[in-house]
């Protein structure tokens, strides 16, 4: 998630690079990616409950696709309250931000409150593209499925969520994740994607890309994650090393995307149409 972050903010525009330092508080300093966990901790919270279901979606086991109208709602069949939802909802949003008053950090009324919006939007990119976030509903994107990570107890969504990047971290980077991040970044300015990574941003439509994030993420999910996978496996080399390359090009689309995001809803010749709140 932090990591996602910091790509998708040296990919701002002055503009939007702007908007994003004011709406931060004073105390991180202009990083976005300091409060990259916020989502994560007040999602139990009573005031956010509502927001736990935005984390995720769930998708009819072993169809491998994503259909917004089908899976894009919450255990109570509420509309809308799933992760593609969820950037589509902040988005739209943050939209408003120059249609408003300059005032507009810490705001507590819904839609007024573009802090909040801009710091679940940044979360939610970033778990739009881990695949296991948009998985079986049956396991719950892999949290059921009882595994170990090479000698220690894990589950197939926290595999994808923290253990594979926890070892590129201690096999190839010294534990140091800013060398990690700036491989990440070379990778794509001028190595391995970088013939690609024009394409990652193209979105016609900012409300309709997120369904083709999601349906991104339960392909490979499908393919990569789910594969040759069961209970009480014990997933090693062989996984992390075929795995390893799917996590770290979504951590960089994920980043890639969310600055095109930014730049769009943030630039003064803002030209996406505002949605009904």
């Amino acid at each position: 998630m932090q990591m996602t972050i910091v790509v998708a903010q040296k990919l701002l525009d002055p503009e939007a690079a702007e908007a994003v330092r004011n709406l931060l508080p004073d105390y991180v300093d202009g990083d976005l990616s300091a409060l990259c966990v916020w989502p994560d901790q007040i999602r139990h919270w009573y005031k956010y409950r509502w927001t736990s279901s935005l984390h995720f979606i769930d998708t009819p086991d072993q169809a491998c696709n994503f259909a917004y109208s089908r899976d894009c709602h919450d255990p109570h069949g509420a509309k809308d309250m799933c992760v593609a939802g969820a950037v589509r909802n902040f988005t739209n949003q943050l939209l408003h931000y120059r249609h408003g008053t300059s005032d507009r950090k810490y705001g507590p009324d819904y839609p007024d409150n573009f802090t909040e919006a801009l710091l679940f939007l940044s979360h939610f990119m970033g778990d739009i593209h881990q695949p296991m976030h948009v998985g079986f509903t049956s396991d719950q994107g892999g949290n059921t499925i009882n595994l170990h990570w090479f000698r220690h107890k894990s589950n197939l969504h926290h595999v994808w969520d923290r253990e594979i990047i926890l070892t590129a971290l201690a096999d190839y980077y010294d534990k140091d994740m800013d060398v990690f991040q700036e491989d990440l970044q070379n990778n794509f300015t001028s190595g391995i994607w970088s013939d690609d990574t024009s394409s990652w941003g193209d979105c016609d439509d900012l409300f309709s890309c997120p369904t083709k994030y999601a349906t991104e993420s339960i392909t490979l999910a499908c393919k990569w994650g789910y594969e040759g996978v069961n209970e009480g496996d014990t997933l090693s080399d062989n996984y992390f090393n075929s795995r390893m390359p799917i996590v770290a090009k979504r951590i960089a689309q994920g980043g890639v995307r969310l600055g095109m995001i930014l730049n769009r809803v943030f630039g003064h010749h803002n030209q996406d149409t505002l949605r009904p709140t």
